[in-house]
């Protein structure tokens, strides 16, 4: 029985993943659908705001959690259904929900498995995990910021250190939300686009996102030095 909770998890996640591949539903998870049926989503969101916010946030969630490819496109059509800020907050913190259920899933079945592997492997997670456990706070923050830093191996890294919670959630919302109100601001774009021009070529439409594209750039490349310089900063004047 101890087993069966231990595991329960993963062969919970394994299931909404072989599901989704099962169903096809990994297919619809492309800007085309947004094309073709965005407006029947933008009525059905008219008349049922809440609902609609509650089940993108829930997909949003298990597409996080279950690693399926085209959460990008979800986060698209937030800010296309509800705008920037209340897409961009949703997904945050819809992102977040997806991370704790990878951590959860990285601390019961797999965590000792884990645990050993990190302490023989000399690569890349044990340095996340050393770095998480040093302090978990700022290399969250800055990981997250950092978008080309890997997701789950972060959230896998947290559950094999068991780190605490409200610090690691907090850092995953607000490191996420900057690149999730730039994204969702293209999608609500994308809105006014496709009213004039309802069959684009989104490769050539992207390009018109040079800046907040540049945006994510910044958060990606300069945000993270930034914290680290403050965070030394902070540690100076404390120790002072």
């Amino acid at each position: 029985m101890n087993r069966f909770k231990r595991f329960a998890p993963l062969i919970l996640l394994a299931g909404v993943i072989a599901l989704i591949f099962a169903m096809g539903w990994n297919r619809y998870l492309s800007l085309d659908t947004l094309r073709d049926h965005g407006q029947t989503f933008r009525d059905f969101t008219a008349g049922n705001y809440i609902v609609s916010l509650l089940i993108l946030m829930a997909v949003f969630a298990v597409l996080t959690a279950s690693v399926v490819p085209g959460v990008f496109f979800v986060t698209i059509t937030a800010g296309y259904l509800f705008g920037p800020w209340v897409g961009g907050v949703a997904t945050s913190i819809a992102a977040t929900a997806g991370a704790l259920i990878v951590y959860a899933v990285a601390r019961t079945a797999l965590g000792e498995a884990l645990r050993r592997k990190a302490a023989r492997d000399l690569g890349l997670m044990k340095k996340i995990c050393d770095a998480i456990d040093r302090d978990t706070f700022w290399y969250v923050l800055a990981s997250r910021l950092a978008v080309v830093v890997p997701f789950h191996m972060i959230n896998v890294a947290a559950g094999i250190m068991a780190v605490r919670l409200t610090p690691y959630t907090v850092a995953t919302v607000i490191g996420l939300l900057p690149a999730h109100i730039i994204y969702c601001w293209i999608g609500a774009r994308l809105n006014t686009l496709l009213m004039t021009n309802p069959n684009p070529d989104f490769q050539a439409l992207f390009g018109q996102f040079w800046a907040p594209m540049a945006g994510v750039f910044v958060l990606a490349v300069v945000l993270p030095f930034g914290l680290k310089a403050l965070q030394k900063a902070l540690g100076s004047r404390v120790s002072m």
